[in-house]
């Protein structure tokens, strides 16, 4: 990952910035950058993933079609300044894909680089297209810019939300982003998710692309849209296999993690690192993982935890993601202990994971959507808010192990065509969950046609079913009926319904308190739909669970 951080006005200094960024220095362990822009000042800690030089290093500075570098910059009394005659600084968390292309063009009007980084290429695409930019972006990112001339702050996130940025507003009145909360507490009282898919600029955020948006529903019959499918989702892990550092893959053995390692192994000349976790007692997913990994040749690490290990994690891993959500803390229980394990024991930077295909093609609990409209309604919410549950689970376990996460399934072309398929299609009148994504797959033979056609399974279920009643019997553990019903009263936004729901939430309030607003509510099955109203949000509970769990 990257994180990054920037104070938009004459507020603060280099110390402050500087005990931000230490906040999230596993996010970039390899250096830490701030410069003092004369108006502000703009923060980077580096996790090296392409152009490994120094000259990757950030914050990138330009002066006309000079990219300056660190060299560049002139002595202050509170560390580096920009000098005089420069005219834009950037700070990004992110990948560009593509980005040799559009560098290879900007070579052509003129523009000097200085390193192999993908971001580079932001600075001289600012000063070409200005705002415009964003939309012509294939990227994961969050970027921090300043327009020296203009004495303004730009900042910018990718239109899924897979890389992280937050704002607030400081006593003074200025705006302060970062790549966490955590970066941001004590600068602002307020603290809240930057909306994907918008700049800000000027003091508003403005909307560049909404991925959740659908002018029209393709026309595409069931041969093209799974044709389409195929050859979009094996572009998105081809262009996301190339990094300057070593790459590694989550395989858990249900659909989605098994196809990315599929295809990736089918564009590999060399053996795939995957990884999977289970529980000592009864994990589900490890012996599909297992099948999945010697049909395709990989390199195979099975991680196996105990009830101990589960329960310990339970306050780390609520304080390094940031929220009370019951799913997205169970989920990454398992999450957070593969990638510590990878991080300890291999030398692996980058992650290609599975998330984001349940959004696009559906869950379990889609099978009871009364009719198509209704689906893609819940399909469009799901994309708008996906950034605030799995993208961040994914990101955050990840990052605190400086790993860098890529997710194949939130690829722009690939997600903005999923969500134009006819939802007819998409709705489950086939006997099997999310057939077109299987059905795009069959020929290929890419992973065992027992994994292309396995039930959907939970991954924090698959990892083990204790992994949920380990959990659960460690908050029941805390509060008696009485205890509980007392406790919940404190709560308006998002008020805990269970023993488990209330130990998440108040551990979530000791790290970040009274910044509930960062989570909309608690990710649950559609309430409102027949056969899903459910008090517990597994799958498990749903009736239509069945061979899930096998």
């Amino acid at each position: 990952m990257c994180s990054i951080a920037g104070i938009c006005g004459q507020e603060g200094g280099y110390n402050m910035l500087h005990e931000a960024l230490e906040k999230t220095h596993s996010r970039g362990p390899d250096d830490m950058r701030i410069i003092n822009t004369g108006n502000g000042w703009l923060g980077f800690n580096r996790l090296s993933i392409m152009g490994l030089s120094d000259a990757g290093m950030q914050p990138f500075i330009y002066r006309g079609r000079e990219s300056l570098g660190p060299d560049g910059l002139t002595e202050g009394n509170e560390g580096p300044m920009l000098p005089a005659d420069c005219d834009t600084a950037v700070v990004c968390n992110g990948e560009i894909y593509g980005f040799r292309k559009l560098k290879r063009e900007l070579e052509e009007k003129g523009y000097l680089f200085r390193s192999g980084s993908d971001c580079e290429v932001l600075g001289y695409m600012y000063r070409e297209y200005g705002t415009e930019m964003f939309g012509k972006l294939d990227a994961e990112f969050a970027m921090i810019l300043y327009d020296v001339k203009n004495r303004e702050y730009i900042a910018a996130r990718d239109p899924i939300g897979i890389r992280p940025l937050y704002y607030g507003i400081t006593d003074k009145g200025n705006y302060v982003f970062a790549s966490e909360p955590k970066n941001l507490s004590g600068l602002s009282d307020k603290i809240m998710p930057f909306p994907p898919g918008h700049y800000f600029k000027d003091g508003s955020f403005i909307c560049y692309r909404d991925m959740s948006r659908v002018d029209s529903y393709s026309r595409d019959g069931i041969d093209e849209v799974t044709k389409h499918i195929h050859d979009l989702l094996t572009e998105g892990v081809r262009k996301r296999l190339d990094s300057d550092a070593p790459a590694g893959f989550l395989l858990s053995g249900g659909l989605d993690s098994s196809l990315v390692c599929g295809i990736a192994a089918s564009l590999s000349d060399k053996p795939l690192q995957t990884w999977a976790i289970g529980m000592d007692t009864d994990a589900i997913d490890l012996k599909y993982a297992r099948e999945a990994a010697e049909y395709i040749h990989s390199d195979h690490h099975e991680v196996i935890i105990s009830k101990k290990d589960v329960q310990d994690a339970a306050e780390p891993v609520i304080e390094l993601l940031g929220t009370y959500d019951i799913t997205t803390i169970r989920a990454s229980i398992g999450m957070y202990l593969v990638c510590k394990a990878i991080h300890e024991t291999s030398d692996t930077r980058v992650i290609l994971t599975g998330e984001i295909s349940d959004e696009l093609f559906g869950y379990k609990y889609t099978d009871f959507a009364p009719n198509a409209e209704e689906f893609q309604k819940e399909a469009q919410k799901r994309i708008r808010e996906i950034h605030m549950y799995d993208v961040l689970r994914a990101d955050r376990c990840i990052s605190v192990n400086s790993l860098e996460a890529r997710v194949p399934f939130g690829d722009l072309d690939f997600v903005r065509y999923c969500m134009s398929i006819d939802p007819e299609l998409k709705l489950n009148r086939y006997g099997k969950g999310k057939y077109l994504l299987r059905k795009a797959f069959e020929k290929d033979h890419l992973i065992p046609e027992s994994i292309l056609w396995r039930e959907k399974a939970a991954f924090s279920d698959a990892v083990g079913h204790s992994l949920k009643d380990d959990l659960t019997e460690l908050a029941d553990s805390y509060y008696t009926d009485e205890q509980f019903e007392e406790a919940v009263k404190k709560y308006d936004h998002a008020r805990p319904f269970t023993k488990e729901s209330l130990y998440y939430r108040e551990i979530f309030e000791k790290y970040y308190p009274g910044l509930s607003g960062m989570v909309v509510d608690f990710w649950m099955p559609n309430k409102s739909w027949e056969g899903c109203d459910v008090n517990d949000p597994s799958a498990r509970f749903l009736s239509n669970y069945g061979e899930s769990g096998k």
